[in-house]
């Protein structure tokens, strides 16, 4: 029986853990990769504070060897399941069952991809799925956005003040984002909307270089020339395995101190229901999950 049990070693999860084993917790983080999260394959970072630049993996790996310094248990496991039996919880895994009063859910989430060829070939390499992230490398160049709801038309924006060239791709003739984002793009001189337009395929050698895009009225195929493509077409969040409030796409409702609609069960990071997916918020919702769970745990023991 642990105290606390994590589910995810990415940034929120570490960083719960570092909190957790800092307030006398004893602590088990259970990721099922080697090397977790979803940041862990951007080729740079160059907005998490006190790092001007540095690898995702060579972040990710910084998280993990503080999370080791400070004496976070780590095990490999997928979870399956996560029990509710009132004063404990239990977490099923192929690697077994784990007992804790409380669970912090810091599983992440996935862009959803396209599903094209190239897509994947061309990940870091001109292909993105975060402006914030990636769009400084494209200062002077030409972009696609793919996409019309908030985060493509915003992340459109951002670029727009970096790149020479916008283009946003979308599948049908309006926009799904908000009218006030709407017209912002509508008066950028660089914004340029290509309407009920999919991508086909992303080329290129070593870097992105061209797409194929098809009208989906006439089905005519245009190549394009393009430095990079930015993909907004949804986020899937990692949290099949709780039985919570979710939201959406199966975002996990929290309120302020990461608090599930089920006591003892916490989450945190972006698979949490969240207006911003970044590391540096990650990092924050990990740090107040582990106080609420110190909170709810320190009560539920002194209750018995």
């Amino acid at each position: 029986m642990y105290d606390l049990i994590i589910i995810g070693g990415g940034p929120a999860g570490m960083t719960a853990g570092i909190y957790a084993v800092r307030y006398g917790l004893d602590t088990l983080v259970l990721e099922k990769n080697v090397v977790p999260g979803q940041i862990a394959t951007a080729d740079r970072v160059e907005n998490y504070p006190g790092f001007p630049s540095i690898s995702g993996m060579e972040l990710m790996n910084k998280f993990k060897e503080h999370a080791e310094h400070t004496g976070v248990k780590t095990q490999t496991a997928d979870v399956e399941n996560i029990k509710d039996e009132g004063n404990k919880k239990v977490v099923v895994t192929d690697n077994g069952d784990f007992e804790a009063l409380a669970v912090i859910v810091a599983t992440g989430a996935n862009p959803r991809r396209l599903g094209v060829p190239g897509e994947d070939e061309f990940l870091t390499k001109g292909v993105s799925y975060c402006a914030t992230c990636d769009g400084p490398f494209y200062s002077g160049l030409n972009v696609i956005v793919v996409g019309g709801g908030e985060s493509a038309v915003t992340d459109a924006l951002i670029l727009s003040d970096i790149a020479e060239k916008v283009y946003v791709v979308h599948r049908r003739d309006e926009l799904r984002a908000c009218s006030l984002l709407q017209k912002r793009a509508f008066d950028k001189e660089n914004i340029t909307f290509i309407w009920d337009t999919v991508v086909q395929e992303i080329k290129g050698s070593d870097l992105v270089e061209k797409v194929i895009l098809k009208n989906t009225k006439t089905n005519e195929l245009t190549e394009m020339d393009i430095d990079g493509i930015f993909i907004y077409v949804g986020i899937n969040p990692n949290t099949s395995m709780v039985d919570v409030e979710k939201q959406g796409a199966g975002f996990i409702v929290t309120d302020d101190k990461m608090k599930c609609s089920v006591p003892g069960i916490f989450a945190a990071g972006d698979c949490r229901r969240t207006s911003m997916w970044q590391v540096v918020t990650a990092v924050s919702d990990g740090a107040v999950a582990a106080i609420s769970a110190h909170e709810y745990i320190t009560s539920a023991k002194y209750e018995n």
